[in-house]
């Protein structure tokens, strides 16, 4: 946050720049000259470590063909990095499997949650949450039939609770995508388990910006992209985060033959693997999926706890500086002030956004519009700075 209570000015940016224990890292990723990278959260910006990493999996490619998936580590790819982000979860090893897209996630963690409580017939999904989210719980609703109901955020405690013994899954995101709300998982996931139901949570905006804690929490599923936030690259491949204690009776609808007990056995029925192994599908995007491996390499040496503490640095100055210099100008701060209610973006609602968002990306500044009014700036700790927020918001202004 500024350190004065007058108006921001960038050369409190600037000293809040110099004081940031994360600075040194953006030389990690490799950002274009001139360009204000503020649309991380939908896709982050190139670590410096991906290219090499992808050029040796196509040397081993070349090299090694087939035997690449043993001698290469190919075949270990989908839990080895299943634990790494398992770790930023705070999830202990054996819990976390990356493969497939978000969709296949969600559809199979949805499905398989929905089976662990047959009987139930009811399935509340945020009303806010991502549209792919509520596609997919309506289609699964209607292949198991069973009762979707959409529900905003304010209201789901109360409908966990009046929905009571007949309540199935509770399915909601971390993060909302559109304001940048952060919701509380802790008293979503005990609301949701007091009345007998289990949770899936979509992390998409949250895994690598803030630290989590599912294992403590007693979260049952989550499924999160790789390529926001833990910039995996265009496309990387998902997650899911499947509780130790589900394994014994985990029923997925997808049953691919690397989720398989003997996968090169052939045998005519389907035996599950043991553990997160189970909820392996198909063959994995090995050059994807590398890739985010290789991205993951930052979170070796940092601590989440500071990354959070950083982008609510970047975040509070940045709506500091839009309460100064954009007052008059028809915009208004949609996203929580309250560090507690907040992810890593900030959303400012004006009537004209997608032309302000067009004139700003002229300018190098880049962030996102969500219609109809919405422009969103996604603020990565490991890379943005505070000058950055800045020299945004006095973009946004000379735009306006």
């Amino acid at each position: 946050m500024t350190e004065s209570r007058s108006r921001p000015t960038r050369a409190d940016a600037v000293r809040l720049d110099q004081s940031d224990p994360l600075a040194g890292e953006r030389k990690h990723f490799a950002l274009p000259s001139g360009v204000i990278y503020l649309d991380g959260n939908s896709l982050g910006a190139l670590p410096r470590s991906v290219p090499d990493a992808v050029g040796e999996t196509l040397r081993q490619w070349g090299e090694d063909l087939i035997s690449g998936w043993w001698d290469d580590g190919w075949w270990a790819a989908p839990e080895r990095v299943g634990d790494r982000i398992g770790g930023l979860l705070g999830a202990a090893p054996g819990q976390t499997v990356v493969g497939d897209s978000t969709s296949v996630q969600l559809f199979n963690a949805l499905t398989a949650a929905a089976r662990l409580r047959d009987g139930r017939r009811t399935v509340l999904v945020d009303r806010e949450g991502f549209p792919t989210d509520r596609y997919l719980a309506a289609s699964v609703g209607r292949l198991l039939g069973l009762t979707v109901r959409e529900v905003p955020m304010a209201g789901l405690a109360e409908e966990i609770r009046a929905t009571g013994d007949d309540l199935a899954v509770v399915a909601a995101s971390a993060v909302d995508y559109r304001s940048g709300e952060l919701h509380d998982l802790a008293a979503f996931t005990e609301a949701a388990h007091d009345a007998g139901a289990v949770v899936l949570w979509d992390v998409c905006h949250a895994a690598g910006a803030l630290p989590l804690a599912f294992d403590a929490l007693g979260v049952d599923f989550a499924v999160g992209c790789g390529y926001k936030f833990l910039s995996g690259g265009p496309g990387a491949p998902a997650f899911l985060y499947v509780n130790a204690r589900h394994h014994e009776r985990f029923d997925q609808p997808l049953t691919g033959w690397h989720g398989h007990a003997e996968p090169f056995a052939a045998t005519a029925g389907y035996r599950p693997a043991a553990g997160i192994a189970q909820a392996r599908i198909g063959t994995p995007p090995i050059l994807s999926l590398l890739a985010l491996e290789a991205a993951l390499d930052v979170f070796d040496h940092v601590d989440l706890a500071a990354v959070r503490a950083k982008s609510l640095s970047l975040t509070d100055f940045f709506i500091a500086c839009a309460d100064a210099r954009l007052s008059g100008l028809g915009f208004e701060v949609v996203t929580p002030r309250e560090h507690r209610r907040r992810g890593s973006q900030v959303t400012l609602r004006h009537p004209d956004a997608e032309a302000i968002m067009t004139a700003l990306a002229g300018r190098g500044v880049l962030g996102d519009v969500r219609p109809p009014n919405l422009l969103r700036f996604g603020f990565n700790g490991l890379y943005v700075s505070h000058v950055d927020a800045f020299d945004a918001v006095a973009a946004i202004e000379e735009v306006s």
